[in-house]
């Protein structure tokens, strides 16, 4: 059953309805030694399957990935972590018992809307974005608890794979950093309440200190730093907040005029300026966007995450987890399996519409001719 949704999956087919009609392929008695099961029934299976199971797939991967010297650090030699909520389906009619709840205020009334959210990790190195675990949120908790859940698994699974946390304005909460340092990681959260003591103590201090600017091609930042704020008092820690203000030029595509566009940040850490300078402390904030453009956006719009192929919350979940495992698996099969002139010259539209084909061209394997 999973080597069938794991086909489906790196075949990017989008649903067991599709992956039923190659049932009459003789590709399945070669690969699996029997007929494809019923798209029902590979459903059916997933509601029951164990989730860890998967898991320890995913982490056999990484293991390997990281044994032969694939992974590449960011900066000063340290990989990240990023951690982040998405919403993947939601229904005025279908739910189960996982779903979560909330009113819509409608002028017809209010209606009852019935909803998923995962909290997933995200491993972050110079050359490679890895999706390592997802927790679901359960009825009655916040997306935090979820996450408190889902990180305390990834310290146990994944004991030495990263050093910094990379977090939403969300997670910016003291149980969450405790948690981070007392497993001897460090964090870094986007702050951007005005309401916080924090953020109103940093922006009062930053008017008196002068900008570290530097320059990369249109964009400009103009860039504070200063350690040693105690005005969090839920955190009883020393904490270091960043703020950069970046300009860009963009030329309008409607009238060609040319317009400033400026963008301001903050951020609070726990990483001392000694470890991490201001300039690589900001690159590395802003890797914070590779779960939604390298993880959410790419497993949702290209691998079909969000379609409900059970719904089952144990079901939801084991599926997102193959998801994630096909999308490492293909990522190093591109990053690792095809040499640089043949990898940027071709898409990775290109190489998933290969997989997809060789499956219908009912082949295990696939020749890769290309033209001169």
């Amino acid at each position: 059953m999973v080597s069938a949704a794991l086909t489906m999956a790196l075949a990017q087919l989008g649903s067991l309805n599709a992956l039923e009609q190659t049932a009459e392929h003789r590709f399945w008695h070669s690969w699996i030694g029997k007929s494809l099961p019923s798209a029902d029934t590979i459903g059916r299976v997933f509601t029951k399957i164990d989730s860890d199971g998967l898991r320890r797939i995913v982490k056999r991967v990484y293991s390997k990935l990281k044994r032969n010297k694939a992974l590449k650090p960011l900066y000063g030699g340290m990989f990240a972590l990023i951690i982040d909520g998405h919403e993947s389906h939601s229904s005025y009619r279908r739910c189960c018992k996982g779903c979560l709840k909330r009113v819509i205020h409608k002028t017809s009334g209010d209606t009852t809307q019935y909803y998923h959210r995962q909290v997933m990790a995200q491993l972050v190195c110079g050359n490679f974005y890895i999706p390592l675990d997802i927790e679901p949120q359960a009825p009655g908790e916040d997306e935090v608890a979820a996450a408190e859940r889902l990180l305390r698994r990834v310290f146990t699974d994944y004991p030495k794979a990263f050093s910094v946390i990379i977090l939403d304005a969300l997670y910016l909460r003291a149980g969450f950093f405790w948690l981070a340092l007392e497993h001897g990681r460090d964090v870094i959260a986007v702050l951007k309440d005005d309401r916080r003591d924090l953020f109103k103590d940093a922006e009062g201090l930053f008017k008196f200190e002068e900008p570290t600017v530097y320059q990369y091609g249109k964009v400009k930042r103009e860039c504070w730093d200063i350690e040693g704020f105690t005005t969090w008092t839920q955190f009883a820690n020393k904490i270091r907040v960043v703020r950069s203000l970046e300009t860009t030029c963009v030329k309008r595509q409607l009238n060609k005029k040319r317009e400033r566009i400026t963008s301001e940040w903050m951020w609070a850490g726990t990483i001392p300026k000694a470890a991490l300078p201001t300039e690589e402390f900001i690159h590395l904030a802003h890797k914070r966007w590779k779960i939604e453009n390298e993880g959410f956006n790419e497993l949702v719009n290209s691998w079909h995450a969000n379609h409900v192929y059970k719904h089952d919350t144990v079901g939801i979940e084991a599926f997102w987890l193959l998801i994630m495992l096909s999308f490492t698996l293909f990522h190093a099969f591109i990053n690792r399996n095809l040499k640089p002139e043949i990898r940027y010259r071709y898409s990775k539209l290109h190489w998933a519409r290969l997989i997809t084909s060789a499956l219908y061209l009912q082949r295990t394997d696939i020749e890769l001719s290309f033209p001169p």
